[in-house]
């Protein structure tokens, strides 16, 4: 059986976002497909954040995180959204203080949905995901301002 996936129509995996789906640029929402939920899925999480950030402000900056995907539709755009460290609770796009940064977008295929409500945190997700993911799948991007 084929694994799950995450995948873009907007970029390859580790090639660089274009530009409108940067958040000084035009913050357009990349289009984001799920493949291959196991069976028992109920529901879908993604987290986007920026691991090389924690070299420039302490942190992995949170960009995007949304819940309650339906596993059966798989479309990003109609899950519930989470609060970023732009302060937003929408798709907050790449926006590297210096010079190249990584973006990591992780899924999770989960046996339940989430008792969650927009404007969680990414902690908040961490935590209530925790026993019911029946797979995971990442796609990476880089971004260069």
């Amino acid at each position: 059986m084929p694994e799950f996936s995450i995948t873009s129509s907007d970029f390859k995996e580790g090639e660089e976002i274009p530009k409108k789906f940067g958040y000084n640029f035009e913050n357009k929402t990349p289009n984001i497909q799920f493949h291959n939920m196991p069976s028992q899925s109920n529901s879908l999480a993604l987290i986007m954040d920026d691991p090389d950030a924690m070299a420039a402000v302490g942190k992995v900056w949170v960009h995007w995180l949304v819940c309650n995907i339906s596993s059966e539709i798989g479309n990003v755009k109609f899950g519930i959204n989470g609060k970023t460290d732009f302060g937003e609770t929408d798709y907050g796009g790449p926006a590297p203080p210096n010079g190249r940064h990584t973006y990591i977008f992780k899924a999770y295929a989960l046996d339940t949905k989430l008792d969650l409500v927009k404007g969680y945190s990414k902690q908040e997700l961490e935590e209530a995901i925790q026993g019911h993911v029946l797979a995971e799948a990442k796609l990476t991007g880089t971004f260069t301002p």
